[in-house]
């Protein structure tokens, strides 16, 4: 009987982010309009780096995978989202709930290294110019791209262990509109002081590490961009970590939030308020940003649409 008991949660219920009928169709089109764009944007900055010689360098072969791992990303969750909101009901079995776990938790901390690799990119390029060619090569883009995502597979991989080894004997309603640990967690029947620990530890390693990177990298990019002589130089190099910054801080700011900082129960939708931002708006965001003053992308665009048009004519 005890261990019928414990295991007697087939499915959670996810409450998604509100129950108003008219409202749930209205997030369906928005969250279907965001989802669409996500897809497009990511997908063309792949396809412009693929086709334009001139984008095939270490910056833009960090960014194709991070275009990709977005795309992974929307998908492994926006769909379900949408579906949800449509039929009005968050049923989700406990198995697709550990997929779905799995999946974000990978992406995230994917995310999280490979801003921090785009970091060192930028101050290899702008502090050591002269041997950038030689350190930034294919094999070292390979083994840190490799290692992006590699280790957040693995750390998701005892995230979901580590969540699911607990009973979960009711009640199964959840309170977010995707499965993801911190609030899974608070449904379990037992002491999740330990899961929590290992939960916050890997956090830390895999958030706060390249975190650590990205503010020593650009704390040397600074030193060295005050000491140029050329007031050109200085701006071509603030212009081009700036995109990079703007990126990190919307989403290292909601991803600490969510994982390294406690949770006052006084707030119980701020855990699916902070998800929006960084499982909605920053994969949308995210290639806008990096493109939108960009010239080597522009002028990609106009050479596939030249292409394009000439195809056409003949």
């Amino acid at each position: 009987m005890g261990a019928e008991n414990v295991t007697s949660v087939r499915e959670f219920i996810l409450m998604g982010l509100t129950n108003h009928r008219k409202t749930q169709i209205l997030l369906f089109v928005v969250i279907l309009i965001i989802y669409s764009l996500t897809v497009l944007v990511n997908l063309t900055i792949i396809i412009l780096v693929r086709v334009d010689s001139r984008l095939q360098t270490p910056m833009y072969y960090f960014l194709t995978h991070l275009s990709c791992l977005e795309i992974c990303y929307v998908t492994s969750t926006l769909p379900q989202m949408m579906a949800h909101l449509l039929a009005g009901n968050g049923r989700i079995p406990v198995i697709r709930c550990m997929l779905q776990m799995n999946v974000a938790l990978t992406m995230g901390g994917a995310e999280c290294l490979l801003l921090g690799a785009m970091a060192y990119d930028r101050y290899m390029a702008i502090c050591h110019p002269l041997i950038y060619t030689i350190a930034m090569d294919r094999w070292c883009q390979l083994q840190l791209v490799l290692a992006s995502w590699t280790i957040p597979f693995v750390v998701s991989v005892i995230y979901v262990v580590c969540t699911f080894r607990l009973p979960f004997c009711g009640p199964n309603h959840v309170n977010h509109f995707f499965c993801e640990v911190p609030v899974v967690l608070k449904l379990a029947c037992a002491d999740t002081q330990v899961t929590e620990a290992i939960v916050f530890g890997l956090a830390a390693l895999v958030v706060a590490f390249p975190l650590l990177v990205i503010l020593n990298s650009y704390g040397l990019i600074l030193h060295s961009v005050l000491h140029m002589r050329s007031t050109a130089h200085q701006r071509k190099a603030f212009s081009t970590c700036a995109s990079h910054l703007l990126v990190v801080t919307m989403f290292y700011g909601t991803v600490i939030s969510m994982y390294m900082i406690p949770h006052s129960d006084s707030a119980p939708d701020r855990d699916k308020q902070i998800a929006v931002f960084y499982v909605v708006v920053t994969p949308l965001l995210n290639p806008i940003i990096y493109t939108l003053r960009n010239k080597d992308v522009h002028g990609a665009v106009a050479l596939v649409l030249r292409r394009w048009g000439f195809e056409q004519k003949t």
